[in-house]
């Protein structure tokens, strides 16, 4: 407990000085070694509701790159909803927010406020795909509110920025799962998506649009469990918005909550990752461990 709380202590002292986001932990030979911090979460802002809050609390002491997994502001991502849900929250953090669209999002038409709050960090407009580089790690960004079967312009584009970028290690994330326990269930339109991401070898998935916290055992576009070269998916949607209870059970679903509002944080080593999920607002769900990237 002292080793996590003096780490945050850290980590706020670095926010404040500006300094990079970066992390240097011991390395296999107990050097250091540089690693990324990406952190976040989906479903997030509610006027009038307390949680987004306490999330963007914890994001205060964790430095990085934030992502969000859509549903970014309730109920119908308006300007005026950014401005007064998402702003004085997670908007503290918009200049290293790297976000992604959901459903709410899309309420208003193609996205728009959503798009012109996040900027050239939303990718362009209409489009809202894009990847980046963190650290050793490759990191994609996709759009699930729009076209994502075969011959789709997203697809397309995810396979080429794939064939671009073969790093060793790499990490996707949108709002729609294709695996979920959650009340909306697996999401069987994002297969395509991750076909594309398994053939391509990619290590983590990252998603929300359910109210809650799973994580699931790594496994093929099919669901089978693949210990060997299978995706490892996290459902996050535990940004702010009001917490669901789960509905039929996923196969392969190591582990579930949906009381705990709280962050994602992975941390990105050049062969590797830990997953560690921070809860907020006094909330005692952890979850924690380490995944290798595949060969």
């Amino acid at each position: 407990m002292t080793n996590r709380f003096s780490y945050r202590l850290a980590a706020a002292a670095l926010l404040l000085a500006g300094l990079a986001c970066a992390d240097d932990l011991p390395g296999p030979d107990g050097n250091p070694e540089p690693s990324a911090t990406l952190v976040g979460a989906g479903d997030i802002a509610v006027c009038g509701e307390s949680a987004h809050e306490e999330t963007a609390r914890v994001l205060d002491t964790i430095p990085g790159t934030v992502f969000t997994a859509g549903d970014n502001a309730y109920p119908d991502g308006t300007a005026q909803q950014f401005a007064d849900c998402y702003d004085p929250t997670w908007g503290r953090h918009v200049a290293r927010t790297r976000p992604s669209p959901g459903n709410h999002d899309y309420n208003t038409p193609g996205g728009t406020a959503y798009f012109a709050y996040f900027g050239a960090n939303a990718g362009n407009p209409g489009e809202g795909y894009y990847s980046y580089d963190l650290g050793s790690w490759h990191v994609i960004a996709l759009n699930s509110n729009i076209d994502v079967d075969t011959d789709s312009p997203q697809l397309q584009w995810l396979r080429g920025d794939l064939t671009a970028h073969p790093a060793l290690c790499t990490v996707a994330y949108w709002h729609h799962p294709r695996f979920s326990s959650g009340q909306h269930g697996n999401d069987d339109a994002m297969q395509p998506v991750w076909e594309a991401l398994y053939e391509a070898g990619v290590e983590v998935v990252l998603n929300g649009h359910d109210h809650d916290y799973e994580r699931f055992a790594p496994q093929t576009p099919t669901g089978a469990p693949d210990a060997v070269a299978g995706i490892r998916a996290f459902v996050v949607g535990t940004g702010g918005r009001t917490l669901r209870n789960f509905a039929a059970l996923a196969a392969h679903s190591d582990i579930r909550n949906s009381e705990t509002y709280g962050v994602l944080k992975l941390t990105l080593r050049s062969t590797g990752y830990d997953w560690d999920f921070i809860p907020a607002g006094g909330g005692q769900f952890v979850d924690a461990g380490s995944g290798t990237c595949h060969p």
